[in-house]
């Protein structure tokens, strides 16, 4: 809903995006205050925010919408709020402090992604001033960087009491090419419970590590196995791939370990089941490993929990999204990216989506990361065009 705007000085991508680097969003804290600025500067412009928090109330997707919402459809122009931690790293400059240096704006989180949120929230005026035909819809969420957790619940709502969108447009860098297709992760862990006993007595005990490396070598010739049989060479590397990321196990070193676990991870392609590598997974557990555990101990057992998933994206034949994202870039070719976005999850959900935006996926969650100025710049003109499109 839009009510007359009030009079107040336009701020530039770059001003909005100084705002949004000094609120600290690293993904185990609070958006609340970012989100609280997002919606006293909406408020100037007449648009009123809907928020969703999550259970605690320390963060909360925001939702506005601009132009003739009960026309429906529209355009989503979705960001995520959080960042990746600094800890560890080596900075020349505050983190949490916009620096402008050489063309060159760093900060935490300027690449990846508030620079996008900073070039929509500064085209705002421009939509709010024009007799739109289409609503364009702000979708801002949390957690995306711990799986793309926030934004979920938001999509449970499009189409109920948040407007569903279209088309979506999901801002990651890109460095502003348009994007039809990404990997997915999915993330498990794996329990091994084998029986503790004294070393000199292994025989009594089941040895939950040596189970583990029974079932890690499964998991090397899944990966083997996708290497060949799930390809496409847009991407890199061009196949699924399959990585055991986590392992402990083990009290010392003279009792038979009664406990391993192991986390491991799939890079989907478009197309890969992973709910069927899981089933390979405990199939082999069940088949391979448990029988000869339970001989020895009865309440053995290998337990595979799916941790998190976020689904690979790969656009629609005919994609109305990609079609007009690439005349707004004024281009003619897509590209692949192996990181993963919210994209489908949106498109899961129904809106055709695509993903375009602002810098370099090799600036982010680096120490010193920064975006170019031109990047913003190439942003703001592509929504410049898109408020065209949408006045159409």
């Amino acid at each position: 809903m839009n009510d007359k705007p009030q009079t107040t000085a336009q701020l530039s991508p770059i001003e909005l995006l100084e705002t949004l680097v000094s609120f600290d969003t690293t993904s185990h804290k609070s958006n609340v205050a970012l989100i609280n600025f997002v919606v006293d500067y909406l408020s100037r412009y007449g648009i009123e925010a809907q928020l969703l928090p999550n259970e605690t109330e320390e963060k909360a997707n925001l939702c506005a919408s601009i132009g003739p919402v009960a026309a429906g459809g529209g355009i989503g122009l979705s960001g995520h709020t959080d960042v990746v931690p600094v800890t560890g790293q080596d900075w020349d400059t505050d983190p949490f402090k916009l620096t402008r240096r050489d063309n060159r704006l760093y900060g935490r989180g300027t690449t990846d992604m508030k620079g996008y949120l900073a070039c929509v929230l500064a085209a705002v005026p421009d939509f709010v001033a024009r007799p739109l035909k289409r609503p364009v819809h702000i979708l801002f969420s949390y957690d995306e960087e711990i799986g793309c957790v926030g934004v979920r619940p938001m999509i449970a709502r499009l189409g109920q009491d948040f407007p569903m969108p279209e088309i979506i447009f999901v801002g990651e860098p890109t460095g502003m090419e348009v994007v039809d297709a990404h990997k997915g992760p999915a993330r498990w862990d794996l329990t091994v419970t084998g029986r503790a006993a004294h070393s000199s007595m292994a025989h009594l005990g089941v040895n939950s590590v040596h189970v583990a490396a029974e079932i890690i070598s499964e998991l090397r010739r899944i990966e083997a196995e996708l290497r060949e049989t799930s390809r496409d060479e847009r991407f890199d590397p061009p196949y699924a791939t399959l990585q055991v990321t986590t392992i402990e196990g083990g009290a010392a070193n003279n009792i038979i370990p009664l406990t391993c676990r192991i986390g491991f991870e799939v890079r989907a392609l478009p197309g890969v089941d992973v709910k069927a590598i899981e089933r390979r997974v405990a199939d082999f557990a069940r088949e391979r490993c448990l029988p000869s555990m339970k001989e020895v101990a009865k309440d053995a057992a290998v337990e595979i929990e799916l941790a998190n998933h976020v689904p690979p994206y790969g656009a629609r034949s005919g994609s109305e999204a990609v079609a007009l994202a690439l005349h707004l870039v004024g281009g003619n070719q897509t590209s692949a990216v192996s990181y993963a976005t919210e994209a489908g999850l949106f498109q899961t959900a129904g809106p055709d989506t695509v993903v375009c935006g602002p810098g370099y996926i090799a600036q982010a969650h680096t120490a010193n990361e920064w975006i170019a100025e031109s990047e913003l710049t190439s942003c703001s003109a592509f929504l410049t065009r898109l408020a065209d499109w949408c006045e159409n």
